[in-house]
């Protein structure tokens, strides 16, 4: 009871800094899957950060938990291809910025919905899935790397809309180090 509700007051103030969720019916990823890719500009960052979502503390039904599954699997791979894109792109002696600014729109628009994509019931325990189940032991944790990614993802965006290479690469580098942060105890690498 007292982790689920620290849990719930970080959540809470991780919204007041970050969520969405408002649309979010028992599934917690309706808007994750209809969620546009933001144009950056220094409001959609604003926006994102004052939208992120939190992890959800009531169980969903067992008849529901394939589906989020599903549906988180593929908004990681959503990130995951932008973070290619991104990072083939970067590695040129001329990047193609207008891919690199959309592959920054698709994580920016994504990152503050990652922890409603958790909701308890979407664990290993349930299905297959690379969440280890740590995700749901140490939620304030995965909670605050989830907020460092998306304040990565924010500071990428705002780089990727320059035209500063260095700077774009070096909050790319910090946007992969939040990714890495979070994959290292909550992923099971396959």
């Amino acid at each position: 009871m007292r982790n689920t509700l620290l849990a719930s007051a970080v959540a809470l103030g991780l919204l007041a800094g970050c969520g969405q969720g408002a649309d979010d019916d028992a599934t917690g990823n309706t808007a994750a899957n209809d969620a546009p890719v933001l144009p950056v500009t220094d409001a959609n960052a604003a926006a994102a950060s004052a939208t992120m979502t939190a992890i959800p503390t009531e169980p969903v039904a067992p008849d529901r938990a394939a589906v989020l599954m599903h549906d988180r699997h593929e908004n990681y791979e959503r990130i995951g291809d932008a973070m290619k894109v991104i990072t083939r792109e970067l590695k040129g002696a001329s990047p193609n910025l207008a891919a690199v600014r959309e592959g920054a729109g698709t994580i920016a628009t994504l990152a503050p919905q990652i922890p409603s994509w958790f909701p308890p019931g979407t664990g290993p325990d349930v299905g297959k899935t690379e969440a280890k189940a740590e995700i749901w032991q140490r939620p304030e944790d995965f909670a605050a790397k989830a907020h460092s990614m998306n304040q990565a993802a924010i500071a990428f965006q705002a780089a990727a809309g320059g035209s500063d290479l260095a700077a774009i690469r070096a909050a790319h580098a910090n946007l992969g180090k939040s990714c890495k942060a979070c994959h290292d105890l909550y992923r099971e690498e396959e």
